[in-house]
C-alpha cells in the first residue's frame, strides 16, 4: 500500500509581481531528502532584501515558477538522505540556502549549506545568521580584505548584515563607525561592536564624520545603498581606500576624478559568487564568534507566515531597520 505523503505549509510563487503574488498553501507536499541532503523542520526564517527582488522578478537570476521564496532558516533535523552522515534527526541546525525554499514548515537543504546552532543561541537568532553574517564575512574578509588597526564605516548598521558586519569587524579588531536612521537604530549599533555612530538623516552627517576620522579619511565603506551614498563615500575614504557595494537600488552619478588621487576602489559583492571553500572559511569564522560570544544576531520585526507579504512591504518601505527580520512557523 502506498504510504500518502506528509503535506505541509508554505509560501508559493506563481507569478512574479508585488507583495501580493506570495500565496500562503497547507497541501504542499513535504520534500525527501535524496543523497547528500537533509530534511529541516522550520521554526523561523530570515526574511532579506534580495527575496522581494527574486519576487518581483528584477533579480539578475530568476528561479522557475512556481517556487517557495526563503533561504536562512534554522530548525532541527527531520530526516536525512543517504551519505549526509555529519547530521542526525533531531540536531539544532541553521542553513543559507536552501533548495526547496525556506517560507515552509520543512525545507530540504544540501548537507554543506548546513551547520550546527549552539545551544546559547534560540531558532530566531539561528534564521539570523545566513545571508547577513556570511554576507557581511565575505565583505569584509574576502572583499576589503580588512586588517587589523584599519577603519570601517558601515551604512545603514542597523539592519541585519549591517549589524553582521559591526560584530565582525569588531572581532577583527578594526576601528567601527555606523550610521543608523533612528535613535534606536543607533543606541543598537552602539552596543554591537560600533566605536561611534552617527544618524544618516541629519544633513551634515558627512561631516560630522570627516570631522571624526580627520585627515586620515576612512579604509573601508561598506555601502547598502549605493545609489544613494556612493559619490560621498568617495570623499571620506583614505589613500587607497574602498568602498565595498553590498546594497543598491538604482543608479547614481559618480566623478571617477574622485577615486583616482585616492586610488580607491569600488568593489561589488554578492555572496552567491561564494566557492564552496570560501563558504568553509566564513563558516569557520562565524562558529569561532558563537563559541566565543561575540556573534549575537539581534532580532527586530517578527511576522507569522500568514503576514509574508507585509513582512516583504516594510522590509523595503519600513522606516530604518533594526535587527533581523524573521518569519515565525
Amino acid at each position: 500500500m502506498a504510504t500518502r505523503q506528509k503535506l505541509m505549509r508554505a509560501v508559493r510563487v506563481f507569478e512574479f509581481g508585488g507583495p501580493e503574488v506570495l500565496k500562503l498553501q497547507s497541501d504542499i507536499a513535504v520534500p525527501i531528502p535524496k543523497d547528500h541532503q537533509v530534511l529541516i523542520k522550520v521554526h523561523a526564517c530570515g526574511v532579506n532584501p534580495v527575496e522581494t527582488y527574486i519576487r518581483s522578478g528584477t533579480y539578475s537570476k530568476k528561479p522557475l515558477l512556481p517556487y517557495t521564496p526563503g533561504s536562512d532558516v534554522a530548525g532541527v533535523i527531520e530526516a536525512v538522505g543517504d551519505n549526509a552522515s555529519a547530521f542526525k534527526k533531531g540536531d539544532r541546525v541553521f542553513t543559507s540556502s536552501t533548495i526547496s525554499g525556506g517560507y515552509a514548515e520543512y525545507a530540504l537543504a544540501a548537507d554543506h549549506t548546513v551547520y550546527k546552532l549552539p545551544e546559547k543561541l534560540d531558532f530566531k537568532q539561528g534564521a539570523a545568521i545566513g545571508i547577513p553574517y556570511f554576507t557581511a564575512c565575505r565583505a569584509l574578509i574576502h572583499s576589503a580584505r580588512v586588517k587589523a588597526g584599519e577603519s570601517v564605516l558601515v551604512h545603514g548598521a542597523s539592519g541585519g548584515v549591517g549589524l553582521a558586519a559591526c560584530q565582525i569587524a569588531r572581532a577583527y579588531g578594526l576601528k567601527v563607525l555606523g550610521t543608523a536612521g533612528t535613535e534606536e537604530g543607533q543606541k543598537i549599533v552602539l552596543q554591537n561592536g560600533a566605536h561611534e555612530v552617527f544618524n544618516h538623516r541629519e544633513v551634515n552627517y558627512i561631516d560630522k564624520i570627516k570631522k571624526y576620522v580627520g585627515e586620515k579619511g576612512i579604509d573601508v565603506i561598506i555601502e547598502m545603498l549605493a545609489n544613494v551614498n556612493l559619490s560621498k563615500d568617495l570623499s571620506l575614504l583614505s589613500h587607497g581606500g574602498r568602498v565595498i557595494v553590498v546594497g543598491n537600488r538604482g543608479t547614481i552619478e559618480i566623478n571617477p576624478r574622485d577615486t583616482m588621487a585616492k586610488e580607491s576602489s569600488i568593489i561589488g559583492v554578492t555572496l552567491f559568487s561564494s566557492t564552496k571553500e570560501e563558504f568553509q572559511q566564513y563558516a569557520a569564522a562565524l562558529q569561532a564568534g558563537m563559541e566565543i560570544g561575540w556573534l549575537k544576531p539581534v532580532i527586530g520585526s517578527q511576522y507569522p507566515l500568514e503576514k509574508v507579504a507585509e513582512a516583504h512591504k516594510d522590509i523595503i518601505h519600513g522606516s530604518g531597520a533594526t535587527g533581523k527580520m524573521i518569519l515565525l512557523l
